[in-house]
């Protein structure tokens, strides 16, 4: 697969080129892969993606966004606008593949930010006296996507001063794994840790996302204690 990767302004600069082919390994297929990939390609952009858009083919993209072969990948630094916050639907993702701190924690970082705090759900081997081999979590992901959003502009509307991003994984995890990544930013600590406990608690409580335990009693649905699978079973 080969892509064309366009390159602006001060990302041009640091590469020292405006544009080039390039052919993805097996393993790069979506935007937040690409952005490793690009990093490891050229010392001069690692650690500096943070600040840097992705669109594909002329459309803004989320990290999730899978890569095809012949699209044309633009990155895109800073306007001249100034820092502007990017809407709450852009800091939001429900991801099939593996959580990264560094994305979600750039979402909310700027300059006037003194604190930064973040919550991280991890899957643990047991859950109200049963053993925990895996977690399956599924979710209605458009309106999963739009309540977070939600959630995330409410938060923002009382606590004004704070900048709030939240990253969901779905699918088969195994224990220790990250289920979810929420970072929240303001200017003191206090602020911070208010609106990132909100935030965890409110997305548990609204967002149309389910999960599923199992282990050697078999598989059950968190919180709805009568759906549950012998062992044996598998329902997918």
């Amino acid at each position: 697969m080969t892509i064309e990767v366009l390159y602006f302004a001060a990302v041009r600069d640091l590469t020292g080129l405006e544009r080039e082919e390039i052919p993805l390994p097996a393993d790069v297929s979506s935007v937040e892969e690409l952005g490793a990939h690009l990093e490891a390609r050229h010392d001069a952009l690692r650690g500096r993606l943070g600040q840097v858009r992705f669109a594909v083919n002329e459309e803004f993209a989320e990290p999730a966004r899978r890569v095809n072969d012949g699209d044309v990948v633009a990155l895109i630094p800073p306007v001249a606008g100034g820092s502007e916050v990017r809407p709450a639907i852009e800091r939001v993702a429900i991801l099939h593949e593996p959580l990264r701190f560094d994305p979600v924690i750039a979402l909310v970082k700027h300059p006037g930010a003194g604190a930064l705090a973040t919550f991280v759900g991890v899957v643990r081997d047991h859950a109200e006296g049963r053993e925990v081999t895996a977690l399956e979590y599924s979710a209605y992901e458009s309106m999963a996507r739009t309540e977070m959003a939600r959630v995330i502009e409410e938060i923002e509307g009382e606590i004004p001063v704070v900048r709030l991003a939240a990253h969901h994984r779905v699918g088969e995890l195994g224990v220790g794994e990250e289920a979810v990544i929420c970072a929240a930013s303001a200017p003191h600590r206090g602020e911070a840790f208010e609106a990132g406990r909100a935030l965890i608690d409110r997305i548990k409580a609204r967002v149309p996302i389910w999960k599923r335990e199992r282990g050697p009693d078999g598989a059950w649905w968190v919180g709805w204690e009568d759906a549950r699978c012998t062992p044996g079973e598998h329902h997918h």
